[in-house]
């Protein structure tokens, strides 16, 4: 096993950036739903509920990705992983495309929707899908992030 890299920005040991990128990875990924719902029923609630959620996920995103830049600049292990390159460049990409979608829905909350909104909604949802994959293998392939002190010892199930 090899050793884990310790994050700068935690508490208690905890790291942040996972902490808080539940939720605006569930509000982008719900706005897709949304979206699709208001293209479907025509009801102005859902396209509503998709300014909210891209908001949410925007600025939840952004949040989380000025804790995660942080550990990518102060951690020397983690600046050395191309792992942790390829998921910074991929996160920013993924923001940029959902602030553009943000920025396109303030002043016509139901207009863009169809089809810009939604094509923007799904391409972050594939972005989601490309950038986890990677953070993904930061924690379970590099151990970014995993204190193997607190960790319980494997049992045999047999």
């Amino acid at each position: 096993m090899s050793e884990s890299i310790s994050s700068k920005m935690s508490i208690g040991g905890h790291p942040i950036h996972p902490m808080l990128i539940h939720f605006p990875v569930a509000a982008l990924i719900g706005l897709i739903g949304t979206d699709l719902a208001y293209i479907l029923t025509g009801d102005y609630f859902w396209a509503r509920a998709s300014i909210w959620l891209v908001g949410v996920g925007v600025v939840g995103g952004w949040v989380s990705g000025m804790v995660g830049l942080l550990d990518l600049l102060l951690v020397s292990g983690i600046r050395r992983l191309v792992t942790a390159w390829c998921h910074a460049i991929l996160a920013v990409m993924l923001l940029s495309l959902a602030t553009l979608n943000w920025l396109l829905r303030i002043d016509a909350v139901d207009s863009v929707i169809a089809p810009w909104g939604l094509y923007l909604s799904l391409g972050c949802g594939g972005m989601i899908a490309l950038t986890s994959l990677f953070g993904g293998q930061l924690v379970y392939d590099h151990a970014v992030g995993v204190d193997y002190e607190e960790a319980p010892e494997p049992t045999d199930p047999h």
